[in-house]
């Protein structure tokens, strides 16, 4: 009767300026300047293919290696919140941006699951008490321990499942 009074608060930390950033802070690599624009990443599905062969680039060419090795967290907070991004708006319920310690002391749903990042950020639904981990995706894919052939079959899944 009163294990709700003990419940934490939910702490948003929403993600959605960060999310830009993939088109708003790009660097002076040539194929970033061409495609990771704003007309490219508008938060549509398909634009979920700029994104892997972003990450693509970034795990196979050697600049892209030291990049990730020295910025790991950067690269997956910006990748999964544009990922995450793409996946709210079109699923189009109640999901929010919350720290994911918050998440972890108000509900059961993260019993299990382990952060990508040191400051993890998810996607919850409190009606549905349902979350989306898309940085923790992000930062298994970047290490090569990825379940998902690429991100846009985890969207694509993420979507369908939560439609």
């Amino acid at each position: 009767m009163f294990g709700s009074l003990n419940r934490t608060k939910l702490i948003k930390n929403d993600l959605k300026g960060i999310a830009k950033l993939m088109y708003q802070d790009v660097s002076e690599d040539t194929w970033d300047q061409e495609n990771l624009t704003k007309r490219n990443l508008d938060f549509t599905i398909e634009s979920i293919r700029y994104i892997d062969a972003y990450t693509e680039r970034l795990s196979t060419t050697q600049m892209g290696s030291e990049l990730l090795k020295f910025h790991f967290d950067n690269f997956v907070k910006r990748i999964g919140a544009y990922i995450g991004e793409v996946i709210r708006r079109h699923i189009n319920q109640d999901y929010k941006w919350y720290e994911y310690d918050s998440v972890h002391h108000f509900s059961s749903t993260l019993d299990g699951v382990h952060r990508g990042i040191k400051s993890e950020t998810v996607l919850y639904s409190k009606k549905r008490d349902r979350v989306i981990v898309p940085l923790t995706v992000v930062a298994q894919f970047l290490e090569g321990n990825s379940t998902h052939t690429d991100f846009l079959e985890y969207v694509e899944e993420i979507i369908k499942r939560n439609s």
